[in-house]
């Protein structure tokens, strides 16, 4: 059996890279990080003919190996860089069947590295309806390649492909061109400088300002010695070696390329018109976020009180079946619990990532950050900064790491300090139950109240950080000079493939993410629940049984009370007390304040721990809402979680840093601790106020 072989997926944004990669590895992919650096890596494993394997890695979209941006970095890094395990054995450049010239430019630069190279011209499905006609031999003679016609959405030419990969020792790795010829004296005294190495290699290291990572480092300072040109005139060599590779790419589709435009399609002007319009397109946007809001509270309600049966279920079944004792009890009222508290949001997290992936696959995604960047520049961000806002509504950290394509230092610090006051999706479930427990279900023009305090909340969010960097931008003395640039991509209906596959991968991160977190915190709460110090935990049961003979209570009603005292005379009942104080203010008690200390690992803990907390000692078969529906408000009586204390918990988590991965990565990308520290003593202490003067205003 053939060993292993690396796989490169290149090529420009919105070509359909993410479709192919999705084609070929299915669900068998997973995502992380590049070694030293924050730049999503997505890998998978494809299964080739022969029982070849092939591992796949999805390179960051680029426009060509002239690095503008960190992202792009990474794409040069792995192709001159022949000792790193990922360096590809072949190289697969994805293009779009309708942007060939432009997509051409960077698999000319590839050729010229001499690694195998396959050119993928996607979406050909689309190429009758465009006018498009292509003479596949000709211009595979053209390019000394092998071309794989691909329309994902109609799965044809993925076997194609894989066989093309399983061949690709066949491959000519001849460059396309002589790029050398832009000045054919210097490129030969570099020639003869260095013989044993590759000329574009040697330019690319010349010409790009980069951190080569792992490459030869004494190759690179034996370069710095050759007598090389100026920056400016490197500079304009760089302009002439573009200008020639689009002589020879004319020239080639000149032949190989047939468009009649009389049978294009003008759709897709008409509904930029619409959905860029000035009026129309922020009406729009809004009403398809009120849907979707709308859409997660109504298509979620049976499968969450599903789930949230089920884990009342097996923790009572777990009491009952399991003999007693102490793992008995830290499995039905810590691990279950607390898992459950996270997992009855499955539903709804799931819905969200759909439609963020349906707005995504649509196209309608580049529209709206068109659409923003009339707004961004108002305060100090260009429309780059929209991407990491907005997908941010999933995780700040991934949100974070995408500043990364934002040239200006300025812009891409205030986006990165902004980030963490959109609602991500670890929010989400703090505000569900919150939301459900103190907002009425009634309608307004046919929209949950419900539904709309949720969008409100997003809406806050979004509007905070904007300010934040309108103040940040006055605040920050730092030069900058950017300018905004966005492709729109051609309107398409969702592969179905693709949105199911991101919603699987994004929803199991979640809650694999979270699950860790919470599974050692709830251990850690059980036995600071279950344990406590002193007498009045250790005879509790006395001491309960003799301040309450003088009332009638049943057995069941005593042994809550019993429950009741021991916990609050536990370790993290005497820990809850401590706090109290300080948020007794905010309309909290003991147990929200030890929920709001162990979110800080991640927000979406504050359910769990709750959970984990009104389990412990409690015999009743009740879900978690209903527990913390019947909490009781110690000096003001009434419910705890009320319209007061409900909206004042909402606004401190909407405002909050309880993100200690968020600090760590803003640390990484800012290379220092002073930024993510004066985050979160600001985030907090603002979140702080904002929260004791709502509760003191409502109650």
């Amino acid at each position: 059996m053939s060993k292993q072989i690396n796989v490169a997926l290149i090529g420009n944004p919105n070509t359909g890279k993410t479709s192919v990669f999705n084609a070929l590895t299915g669900l068998n992919q997973k995502v992380g990080n590049y070694p030293g650096i924050t730049v999503e890596k997505k890998q998978g494993l494809c299964k080739l003919p022969r029982g070849v394997k092939a591992h796949i890695i999805d390179l960051p979209g680029t426009y060509s190996l002239n690095a503008s941006s960190l992202d792009e970095n990474v794409v040069i890094e792995l192709l001159l860089n022949k000792n790193d395990k990922d360096f590809p054995d072949v190289a697969v450049v994805v293009s779009d069947v309708e942007n060939l010239k432009r997509n051409l430019l960077l698999f000319t630069q590839i050729k010229d590295l001499e690694i195998p190279t396959i050119l993928v011209i996607n979406m050909s499905d689309r190429m009758r309806k465009k006018g498009i006609l292509l003479d596949i031999p000709l211009l595979e003679k053209e390019l000394n390649t092998k071309i794989a016609l691909v329309s994902t959405r109609k799965r044809e030419g993925i076997d194609n492909l894989k066989q093309l990969i399983a061949d690709y020792r066949k491959l000519s790795t001849e460059p396309c061109l002589k790029a050398s010829e832009i000045d054919s004296v210097y490129f030969d005294s570099l020639k003869e400088a260095f013989p044993n190495q590759l000329l574009y290699k040697l330019w690319l290291v010349i010409t790009q300002d980069v951190n080569f990572g792992k490459t030869d480092r004494n190759e690179i300072e034996t370069i710095n010695s050759f007598k090389t040109k100026s920056k400016a005139d490197l500079k304009r060599l760089q302009q002439k070696e573009t200008i020639k590779r689009y002589q020879f790419i004319n020239n080639t589709l000149k032949k190989g390329q047939t468009v009649d435009l009389a049978s294009a399609t003008d759709l897709r002007i008409k509904l930029d018109r619409i959905l860029t319009h000035k009026v129309w397109g922020y009406l729009i946007f809004g009403v398809i976020l009120l849907t979707i809001f709308q859409a997660i509270y109504d298509w979620a309600q049976v499968p969450m009180d599903l789930i949230d049966r089920l884990f009342v279920f097996l923790s009572e079944w777990t009491k009952s079946a399991l003999p007693s004792g102490v793992f008995t009890s830290l499995l039905a009222e810590g691990i279950i619990p607390g898992l459950g508290g996270i997992v009855i949001f499955i539903p709804q997290i799931a819905f969200l990532f759909l439609f963020i992936s349906l707005l995504e696959e649509s196209g309608y995604m580049s529209r709206v950050v068109f659409l923003m960047d009339r707004i961004m520049r108002r305060f100090g961000l260009s429309g780059k900064s929209v991407v990491p806002l907005i997908s941010g509504t999933a995780c700040a950290i991934p949100a974070i790491m995408a500043t990364r394509n934002i040239e200006s230092w300025k812009e891409r610090l205030i986006t990165i300090l902004v980030t963490p006051f959109t609602t991500c999706s670890a929010r989400l479930p703090v505000y569900l139950i919150i939301i459900e427990l103190v907002i009425p279900e009634g309608r307004f023009l046919g929209l949950g109240y419900q539904p709309l305090t949720l969008m409100l909340l997003y809406i806050i969010g979004f509007a905070t950080a904007l300010v934040s960097a309108w103040m940040l931008d006055r605040i920050l003395k730092i030069k900058k000079k950017t300018f905004f640039v966005v492709e729109m991509p051609n309107y398409k209906l969702p592969l179905f493939k693709n949105v199911a596959i991101t919603v699987i991968e994004k929803t199991k991160a979640f809650v694999f993410g979270a699950g860790k977190i919470i599974l050692a915190i709830s251990i850690i709460l059980w036995f600071l629940a279950s344990y406590g110090p002193g007498d009045d935990f250790n005879n509790a049961a006395e001491i309960v049984s003799a301040q309450s003979s003088s009332k009638d209570f049943s057995s069941e009603e005593l042994r809550e009370e019993i429950a009741s005292y021991k916990l609050e005379h536990s370790y993290i009942g005497i820990a809850g007390h401590a706090i109290e104080p300080a948020i007794r203010p905010l309309g909290y008690d003991w147990k929200i304040g030890i929920a709001i200390v162990s979110s800080f690992a991640a927000r979406e803990v504050f359910v769990g721990t709750l959970a984990t907390i009104y389990s412990v000692g409690s015999g009743d078969q009740e879900t978690i809402k209903s527990r913390m529906a019947g909490e009781v408000n110690p000096i003001l009586g009434g419910p705890l979680f009320n319209f007061a204390s409900g909206i004042s918990l909402l606004l401190f988590y909407a405002f909050a840093m309880q993100c200690a991965s968020t600090l760590a990565i803003v640390k990484k990308e800012t290379n220092t601790w002073k930024w993510p520290m004066l985050q979160l003593f600001i985030m907090s202490g603002f979140a702080y106020v904002v929260a004791l003067v709502a509760y003191q205003l409502l109650i």
